[in-house]
């Protein structure tokens, strides 16, 4: 008389095990993927919470300063001379949840006094790190400029320094590289506040043995983080001592000098 077994009537072993196994994998699976999911939706809602906005006096005024074109697009606000791009032009990466716009104010004079044309990128999440195209996206939307800068403040500037090897220069707002461009032969301007409670003054001067010798750096007398933008204060910022127009002229007059020599 056969007896009953675990076993197969083959004498193979039982299938149950496998099945088990195939069950906890498709458990763990699908919990991983209701966590990324999660994860994922908790990172698109934080990036649309507390993004700091352009101040609307400030923004008005650029918006009718007869020296300055500006464009809204889905991608990019663009800031041109008023008698068309120059020779130069500047791509501007906004700081970590800092709206576009809340950089036109301060770039303006840069634009209406020394024909530089800006453009001011609109990051995917309003963060730098997450937004993934290629400097020539922002480029070619003013493709009558022959010469481009490319630059940021804050985390901007930080993703600015991942795109500097398409530019023909780096120009660093409230900012520094994470990566070591020391060895590269690319025009570097690096413009600090002396109040700035976030990037400081001193982790600026810890981060410069990773731009090229001859790169430029300049301070700003009284400027704060904020100082860079026209949004409002910052958590974590100092309070800074200089008026937005101070700041615009100080801008421009630092930048001047630096478009100037770039080779040409």
């Amino acid at each position: 008389m056969s007896s009953s077994s675990s076993e197969g009537s083959a004498g193979q072993p039982s299938s149950r095990p496998r099945r088990r196994w195939r069950r906890v994998l498709a458990w763990t699976l699908g919990s991983l993927a209701v966590l990324l999911l999660l994860a994922v939706g908790g990172l698109v809602i934080w990036s649309q919470v507390g993004v700091m906005q352009a101040e609307a006096a400030p923004l008005a005024e650029v918006q009718s300063n007869p020296d300055v074109s500006f464009t809204d697009t889905s991608t990019a606000i663009i800031l041109e001379p008023a008698d068309g791009p120059g020779e130069v032009g500047l791509v501007y990466i906004p700081g970590a949840k800092v709206e576009a716009a809340a950089y036109a104010a301060t770039m303006a004079e840069v634009v209406a006094e020394d024909g530089v044309t800006v453009v001011i990128t609109k990051p995917w999440l309003n963060l730098a790190f997450f937004d993934l195209r290629p400097l020539s996206t922002f480029t070619d939307l003013v493709p009558g400029v022959d010469e481009w800068i490319v630059g940021g403040h804050s985390l901007g500037g930080v993703r600015a320094c991942q795109l500097a090897g398409d530019a023909d220069a780096l120009a660093l707002f409230a900012s520094y590289c994470a990566g070591d461009i020391s060895g590269s032969d690319l025009p570097v301007i690096s413009i600090a506040g002396s109040d700035d409670g976030l990037s400081t003054p001193e982790k600026i001067a810890e981060a410069r043995p990773l731009l090229p010798d001859d790169a430029v750096l300049s301070e700003i007398e009284g400027a704060n983080h904020a100082a860079f933008g026209a949004y409002g204060p910052q958590a974590g910022d100092n309070e800074g001592s200089i008026t937005l127009p101070e700041m615009r002229s100080e801008l421009a007059g630092l930048l001047a000098p630096f478009v100037d020599a770039l080779p040409r």
